[in-house]
This record gives structure tokens, sequence and C-alpha cells, in this order.
């Protein structure tokens, strides 16, 4: 069946149900999700937290439909994903899903907004590089337009790409440790930006994070570990990031 936006009825935008992924097989076998259900409505953001190599970029993975669960399914507007061949799946992110990386993935050869301007252009759009344009400049980047990745900062460089990630007002946005290769001041000008225009996009949001603060600017936090999603109590997360633990 491919890939429609039809389900406006439900305010579930994503449904997880009894997602399951593991790598290897026999003794080497490890199980990063194990019957993982989760339910996100329409324009809520939600954190995902947990120690490395929990599965939290697995989980984002699954969400985009980059990788296939070994179990279960994964819905966005009442389309299970596994039954979307990979056309379907490109133009269901083309159309529907901004993704944000620790890495920028800039393509360096191309100057900042054309950058942006690429998943316009990519879908068709005549418009591309006024929409890129007007996106630099509501991110503090208009005069960097004609500059190369290779010419910005770290801090710019992921403005860059969360312009890129939302320029198509995308209905959801996934965003795997957006700060992580930042530091605390920049981390936080780039975390302003990116929940300023997930909220003027009005797009549900799913981050992967360690940052218990910036967890916490979300509407619902939820705890990966041993292979199972559980919501958590803030404060606790805080208490134990204090310490230096994974909460």
């Amino acid at each position: 069946m491919p890939y429609t936006a039809r389900a406006r009825e439900s305010r579930a935008v994503i449904k997880l149900h009894n997602l399951c992924m593991h790598y290897g097989t026999g003794d080497t076998r490890v199980d990063v999700l194990r019957g993982v259900d989760l339910d996100i409505s329409r324009a809520e953001r939600v954190a995902i937290t947990g120690p490395s190599g929990c599965g939290k970029t697995t989980m984002l993975l699954l969400l985009a439909g980059l990788e296939p669960p070994a179990e279960g399914t994964v819905s966005i507007d009442g389309n299970a994903l596994n039954t979307l061949d990979r056309d379907e799946l490109a133009d269901l992110r083309r159309d529907r899903v901004g993704i944000v990386f620790q890495s920028f993935h800039l393509i360096p050869s191309l100057t900042a907004i054309d950058n942006v301007a690429l998943p316009l252009e990519i879908a068709r759009r005549r418009d591309a590089r006024v929409q890129a344009r007007q996106m630099l400049a509501q991110i503090g980047l208009a005069a960097r337009g004609h500059h190369y990745p290779g010419q910005l900062s770290g801090g710019e460089q992921q403005r860059v790409a969360i312009a890129r990630a939302l320029v198509h007002r995308p209905a959801l946005v996934l965003a795997d440790e957006p700060t992580g290769n930042l530091d605390d001041h920049t981390g936080a000008m780039v975390a302003d930006v990116l929940f300023s225009l997930v909220a003027e996009c009005g797009a549900t949001f799913v981050l992967v994070s360690h940052d218990i603060d910036l967890a916490r600017r979300c509407d619902r936090v939820m705890q990966l570990a041993d292979g199972s999603l559980n919501v958590r109590d803030l404060q606790h997360l805080r208490h134990a990031d204090a310490l230096g633990h994974p909460g």
C-alpha cells in the first residue's frame, strides 16, 4: 500500500508495536529493543534518553525507516513502514520527515544556501532557493549563505543542517544528539533554534539525547535501558546526571 497522509483522524502520528531489534545470532546475539510499544501524539515532543550503546540511535533509524525491525511495526500517520517499498519510504521521508544528526552531514562542495535548498530541489520546488534563503535568515545566517561548510563554525554548520532538515516544514522531526558535537554555549543556542523551528512547524518531535537539560525541554522523557522503554522521572535523571551516572 503506497504512502499516504490519510490518518488525520488519529492523534498518534507515531505508533510502535512490539518493536524488537537485535544484532548477531546465537551466542553473539545482542537484543537492543525488546517488544517496545509507544504512541506519540501529533505535535508532541518526546525525548529518549539512556546510556551509550543502549539502542537510542537504532530506534531513531527504525522511526525513519532507514532500518527494518527484526519484529514488530513502526507506523507513521497510519502507514506501517514495513508495507512500503524503498521508493515509498523515500517519498515519506522527503514529504513528512526531517532528520538532524549529531554529525552535520553537510555536502562540503555546496554552499550553505545550496545545502538548505537541496531537499526542495529534489522535490522539484521552484522556490527552493528562495525558501532556503529565508530559512537561513530566520536562523541568523543570512550573511553566510554563500560560505561552504568548511568555512563555517561547528555551531553554524549544525544550524545549517537543522535548516536543511526543516526547510520543507516536516510533520515529524527526528534528532539524534543534535548538540553532541558542540560546546555548552553553542549547544544551547543551537537547541533554541531547533525547538523554535519545531514549534513553528507544529511538528511532532523525537529527540535522542543523553543531555538531561535538553531532554527536559520536551513534553515527555523516556528512558531506554535493557531493551525496554519507560517513562522516567526528570528529577531522578537530573540527580543521576549530576553524579556522572547514566540515568
